[in-house]
């Protein structure tokens, strides 16, 4: 590929009214239409004063702006340019915007929250969201640090990680067909213990799962840093499944220690899987099962005593000692739950399901929480619910297109059907938008559009 002709016989002018640069937004946005979001903001998200007043339209612009790959508030500005005017009414300046965010509380945040799991609902009745969802579901919680490079941001702190940024919990819903949605987030201080108030979101997020269709086959997956009484409690009270790493401590080792050697059964994987522990790719492993009892001190977790499963995985380490001579040693992974599926399967689940929260944190890094924008921690919080809302919309979107799209990342989404160029044209008291020809995605972005845009209801 080469220019076709000499650098001096090009130029380049922004005078152009009727070009726009996100013709996607236009199903985006009907589709936020057709599910009642802007109603639903007004009844919901109620702020006060002047800085709080029309949420919806201040809603929708950062959804837009988000979808269309803004990561900061100024990147919003990209609703305002060309034709957009013609497409779009009430979009709300970057600076309108910014005074909003700055203007929320934690019960505002609250709010907008219960408008994310709300439009979530609708969403998974407006397309197929989550095939299967009666049949078996996993919810997935998972916490993740975004680095910052600035002290002066509220509640920025230096974690585990050892990096300056802000904590968040997250938690998202998929079934074995359906790539995952976000149900809710909650933004904390860089240095939060994982534990914290987790209970009290997983609680909430189970409610949303069950709102959204999901049966008594409930799969809830977390990592060792939800190894807690009260929260491995709760999802077993609730009717729910628990399937949670354990970390190697002294009892856990001792339970495996007392594992016959003829419990192990070995495991082929159809392709390598990466080692938690080293990175390193895996084709087979060796799998025993046995009963455990869990959080028996009285003191620290009364009354949440839990007897379930203890799934053990072993990997080889082949070693020299100090003459020479080669032996074996086992690298240990194991779980905890009270699912019935049989050890394979179960243990295929738990460490597929990592993987699946992990390109939805990889996804919303990729996009608009790059990094979070303000000074300001409540409005970082809110930034992170928009952020999960215009996942979850995206999400629908691929859907509706279908095929591939149904599962395609969220940036691959976005490349394919909200960033693609229009030149508006009016006629007969019609607008029509003039596509690129011979667009590689033309008959999946049709879809869209005739979707979003069905023919009135003859009266």
């Amino acid at each position: 590929m080469r220019s076709s002709h000499s650098a001096g016989a090009v130029s380049a002018i922004f005078d152009d009214p009727n070009l726009v640069s996100h013709a996607g937004l236009v199903p985006l946005v009907r589709l936020v239409e057709n599910i009642g979001l802007p109603a639903l903001a007004e009844e919901l998200v109620r702020l006060g004063g002047s800085a709080g007043a029309h949420p919806a339209a201040k809603i929708t612009t950062v959804v837009a702006g988000m979808a269309a790959g803004a990561d900061s508030i100024s990147d919003l500005a990209v609703l305002r340019q060309g034709g957009m005017g013609r497409l779009f009414d009430g979009v709300r300046a970057p600076s309108t915007i910014g005074t909003f965010l700055r203007w929320f509380t934690p019960g505002h945040v609250a709010q907008l929250e219960k408008l994310l799991a709300e439009v979530l609902r609708r969403l998974t009745v407006q397309a197929d969201l989550l095939p299967g969802i009666e049949e078996l579901a996993f919810l997935d919680l998972d916490s993740k640090i975004t680095e910052v490079h600035s002290g002066r941001k509220e509640g920025a702190a230096y974690g585990y990680t050892k990096v300056l940024g802000l904590n968040f919990l997250a938690a998202t819903l998929a079934t074995e067909q359906a790539a995952p949605v976000v149900t809710g987030t909650r933004l904390r201080g860089g240095n939060a213990d994982t534990r914290r108030k987790v209970t009290s979101f997983a609680r909430a997020q189970l409610r949303i799962a069950r709102a959204c269709g999901a049966g008594k086959k409930l799969l809830v997956r977390m990592d060792s840093g939800f190894y807690v009484g009260e929260l491995i409690t709760e999802i077993a009270r609730s009717g729910a499944w628990f399937s949670v790493t354990v970390p190697l401590r002294k009892p856990i080792r001792a339970a495996i220690a007392a594992l016959d050697e003829a419990a192990w059964k070995p495991i082929i994987y159809a392709r390598p899987v990466r080692d938690e522990d080293t990175g390193e790719a895996i084709t087979g492993a060796e799998i025993a099962e046995t009963s455990y009892t869990a959080f028996t001190n009285p003191t620290y977790n009364p009354g949440r005593q839990t007897t379930g499963r203890l799934i053990v995985r072993r990997t080889p380490i082949t070693t020299i000692d100090e003459q020479g001579e080669l032996f074996t040693v086992w690298r240990y992974h194991a779980f905890f739950t009270n699912s019935p599926f049989n050890p394979i399967t179960a243990e295929a689940q738990h460490r597929d399901r990592a993987g699946a929260i992990e390109h939805v944190f990889a996804d919303l890094h990729a996009g608009a929480l790059a990094h979070f924008p303000s000074g300001d921690f409540h409005a970082n919080a809110a930034w992170l619910t928009h952020a999960a809302l215009t996942h979850n919309l995206l999400r629908t979107l691929g859907c509706i297109a279908g095929d591939v799209h149904a599962t395609a990342r969220t940036p691959t989404l976005r490349r394919r059907f909200i960033t693609i160029a229009a030149r508006l044209a009016r006629s007969a008291r019609r607008l029509t938008l003039h596509l690129p020809q011979h667009w590689p995605w033309q008959h999946a972005w049709q879809q869209l559009f005739t979707t979003t845009h069905p023919p009135p209801t003859p009266t």
